[in-house]
């Protein structure tokens, strides 16, 4: 399937084996908004025989013609921490299987944009992204025991792992900054809500 320059969010069938309906919608919405957006890799530490698998898998009988011309080496910027969430995820993922190594690769380009991580995936809402990584990532997720953000947590893990504080206040309870790391996020997503349907 071609992706029209005019209309760059397609809504193909999308197969999920039962019980990765949320998964499939993930890897989806992310690849989704990077067409949309006309970046490429569409997701970031793939190569291009592995996104083309995880197309096959989750939109069969589809080809993605901006997907196979993806560039073989990431536009990465070697300041951001992409590989760092890449690790903490495959690390803590559930099932060490390769859908769920692209689901890691998938939450980790995400998390390098600029909306709340449920709306750079794509997702229609936090408590999508909150049940998606409680059902991949069980053993992480449950670290979130206060409800922080999700970019905000996973920054946090990765601080912790590395020994440098990042907080102004012993307990978040304290902290001048809890506005920016606690709270709602329930921001409309500009434009249309999914890259792609179930």
């Amino acid at each position: 399937m071609r992706i029209p320059t005019d209309n760059p969010l397609p809504v193909p069938p999308l197969h999920s084996p039962p019980g990765e309906e949320l998964r499939a919608l993930a890897l989806m919405g992310v690849i989704g908004k990077a067409l949309a957006a006309g970046r490429q890799p569409l997701l970031r530490g793939l190569s291009e025989e592995r996104l083309l698998a995880l197309l096959a898998a989750y939109l069969p009988g589809q080809v993605l013609l901006s997907a196979a011309s993806a560039p073989a080496a990431d536009r990465a910027d070697a300041d951001d921490e992409y590989d760092d969430i890449v690790e903490l995820l495959l690390e803590y993922r559930a099932v060490a299987d390769e859908s769920g190594a692209w689901l890691c690769h998938a939450i980790a380009t995400a998390a390098m944009g600029e909306q709340h991580l449920w709306q750079d995936m794509g997702l229609p809402n936090r408590q999508a992204l909150s049940d998606l990584l409680r059902e991949n990532f069980p053993a992480l997720a449950a670290k979130n025991c206060d409800d922080m953000k999700w970019k905000k947590f996973f920054y946090r893990q990765l601080c912790e792992r590395a020994g440098v504080p990042i907080c102004k206040a012993p307990h978040c309870a304290e902290c001048c900054d809890r506005a920016l790391c606690f709270g709602p996020e329930d921001a409309a997503l500009p434009g249309p809500l999914l890259a792609f349907a179930l």
